[in-house]
């Protein structure tokens, strides 16, 4: 079979497709698309991410004329998941299954097994079976219903609240064909013709005009990571459509514009550095460091071994910083220390222990395998306790002041709203593992402040009044906070948290967690007695005070996969359980979902019927090149109501010390001589 040079693009709905209508084929893994297509009547915005190599996920954002109005715009939300069940081989096609608003109002509710062949290098087939919306033209009984008469019926209504999931009615119902063809004209150019099976039942009549199953399209690749589309659809209606992708293992500056990594020093070489003990010792160490933003916390040498305790102020990833440390520790220390043992400490907590052997160092710093020869050399284990702070170490203070930049999406009001202001932060260290954070912002311009829609919430209000903090509180104060980190025993580590806890709470939060540095899995438990604070977000309350926490579980599968699963009482007093996957690149980028159920009934949760969303984490370095641990980071929710509404508190312990266990520095080893 010739190698295909047809390009795989996105339909009107945000995932792979022909014009309307699913192909079988999978995006590059981890690729991260937003859509924007627009035809009469009808403006769909999607973003989707390529879960794994066959899975995928949308959120889709979609304006149409409400029918049930008559005169104004409804905003429907929904999401869909698209898999790759069997890649196409040169007998076979390639298969896939959909659905699609299996979590939203209904409107969009189909089912879908697809199958795509390549004919010739610029010639691909599509044909599949679609259920629901993709059965309203030249439906027939469900071959389904060989297996079980429930398959033979459909319950077509559209959900009032939206976000249950109907899972009862997957593939019920009539059945109908739909299929296409793609032709890749050049390089840039398709064509694209198809058969949909959607009668466009919703939106036909009053903001639609369906005249024909047949759909006509033109897509152009104008850059590597944005597509244009035109299309003629439905025998009435003139489309576009607007890709634009971006994949997070893809960084713009691939090499990064920090300063260089120190060289391996060779013993013969170090030796003329001389090394006088506990005196100018540790300065020299701590000087040498500095450059590459890595803080000295403490150093012993005992004989042949050297343990560094390091504070990472710069990099994503601890191995990078234990790298650089590795390197720069040759140019410093005595010719007969042949052992380094490495340990990054965050909050006065000590991580895992990395014990690399000098001459290794020398003999692997320009070797092709030498990250993979690096780790199958190293060890890494729980670290004995923690050796004396250098002096000067503590106490440390730091301050920033930066831009800041909020969003609220999917107002039914407005659906974008943002603020952009500066931000300034400060961070004091007394001692070891007590720390002292606050941050004050000031908006300069924007519009969270003008959304007026009242809570009609019958929950107390924890979360739904945002809108009122945003009016009032300018400037915030968005924390300020004491706390205290300790490890009381080998695998156990704990944090107390006193203060205004997050821009709507204040109050305590205690946390205990178990995590083996080798282990996978880890296991917490925490509670808080917080209360509201005033509109104003400054160091005034309200009436509301409430006794909240979550037992938690966490899991690490791998290859930048985490689950998590939290139980227990949220700030509205409901209890209940969320559950969430999250996928972080080597880079430091995070893409995940999470969904939480509590004992709070659909219809009194509100719109939404229960608590979901997206959450994305992006460093900026990926952007500026430069090294810094700072991310933005935002969460896209479809509403946000109080029911299942968590506290928000800073530096959690899994958080603290995942990044510094064996398993994370395992899958971002391959940065250690970056």
């Amino acid at each position: 079979m010739a190698e295909p040079a047809i390009q795989t693009g996105y339909n009107t709905y945000g995932y792979s497709g022909l014009i309307e209508m699913p192909t079988a084929h999978a995006m590059p893994d981890g690729e991260l698309a937003a859509t924007s297509s627009y035809s009469k009547n009808t403006l769909r915005n999607t973003l989707t991410f390529q879960i794994a190599p066959r899975l995928s996920g949308s959120f889709r954002y979609a304006m149409l004329y409400d029918q049930d109005t008559g005169d104004r715009l409804r905003f429907d939300r929904s999401f869909s998941l698209h898999y790759l069940i069997s890649e196409e081989t040169e007998k076979w096609p390639a298969f896939a299954v959909g659905l699609n608003d299996f979590l939203g109002t209904g409107i969009y509710r189909s089912e879908y097994v697809v199958a795509s062949k390549t004919i010739t290098p610029q010639l691909r087939v599509t044909g599949g079976l679609g259920w629901g919306r993709l059965a309203g033209v030249g439906g027939f009984d469900n071959p389904l219903g060989y297996l079980s008469d429930s398959f033979k019926t459909r319950d077509e209504r559209v959900a009032n609240q939206g976000g249950e999931v109907e899972a009862s009615q997957l593939f019920r119902g009539d059945a109908a064909f739909f299929g296409g063809v793609e032709f890749q004209a050049s390089e840039k150019l398709k064509l694209t013709a198809e058969y949909s099976s959607d009668r466009y039942d919703y939106e036909d009549g009053q903001t639609f005009d369906y005249v024909s199953p047949f759909n006509f399209g033109i897509s152009y690749q104008a850059r590597k990571n944005l597509n244009l589309k035109a299309h003629y659809i439905y025998g009435s209606e003139v489309g576009v459509q607007l890709t634009y992708t971006l994949n997070p293992k893809n960084p713009p500056n691939y090499s990064g514009l920090e300063k260089a990594p120190p060289s391996v020093v060779p013993r013969q070489s170090a030796s003329a550095l001389g090394w006088d003990g506990a005196t100018t010792g540790p300065t020299r160490a701590s000087q040498v460091l500095e450059p590459y933003g890595i803080g000295l916390h403490g150093i012993e040498v005992t004989g042949t071994t050297a343990r560094i305790e390091i504070d990472n102020r710069s990099y994503l990833t601890q191995v990078q910083a234990i790298g650089r440390t590795a390197r720069a520790m040759t140019g410093v220390l005595p010719p007969q220390v042949d052992t380094f043992v490495i340990v990054p400490v965050k909050n006065g907590i000590a991580g895992a222990q990395v014990t690399l052997r000098r001459g290794d160092l020398e003999k692997l710093e320009f070797e092709l395998d030498g990250a993979w020869d690096s780790y199958a050399r190293a060890g890494i284990d729980s670290a004995p306790g923690q050796v004396t702070p250098i002096a000067g170490r503590y106490p440390f203070f730091d301050y920033k002041i930066a831009p800041y930049f909020a969003t609220s999406l999917f107002d039914p009001d407005n659906p974008l709203r943002a603020d952009l202001g500066v931000e300034a932060s400060a961070r004091f260290e007394p001692a070891a593992g007590v720390v002292f954070q606050g941050a004050v912002r000031k908006k300069l311009v924007g519009n969270l402040n003008e959304s007026n829609r009242p809570s009609t919430s019958v929950l107390p209000r924890v979360r739904s009044e945002s809108n009122i903090y945003e009016k009032e509180g300018d400037p915030a104060l968005t924390h300020l906070t004491g706390a205290y980190y300790f490890k009381p025993a080998p695998e156990l580590y704990g944090r107390v948290t006193a203060g205004y806890l997050e821009r709507h709470f204040g109050g305590v939060s205690a946390e205990v967690l178990w995590k083996p540095v080798d282990s996978r899995l880890a296991a917490g438990i925490e509670v808080n007695y917080v209360k509201q604070r005033d509109f104003d977000m400054a160091f005034g309350f309200r009436d509301y005070e409430v006794a909240t926490g979550h037992a938690s579980v966490y899991y690490d599968f791998g290859n930048g996969y985490q689950g998590q699963i939290d139980a227990g009482r949220y700030l509205a007093g409901d209890w209940g359980a969320t559950v969430a996957l999250d996928r972080t690149f080597k880079n430091g980028w995070s893409i995940g979902a999470f969904a939480t159920l509590t004992d709070v009934p659909f219809d009194e949760f509100g719109e939404g019927s229960f608590d979901k969303g997206i959450r994305i984490q992006i460093p900026i370095n990926w952007v500026t090149g430069q090294r810094t641990r700072d991310t933005y980071a935002t969460v896209i929710r479809p509403v946000t109501r109080d029911g299942g509404a968590r506290l928000n508190v800073n530096d959690r312990l899994y958080e603290t010390v995942r990044d510094t266990h064996q398993p994370a520095l395992a899958d971002t080893w391959g940065r250690f001589w970056r």
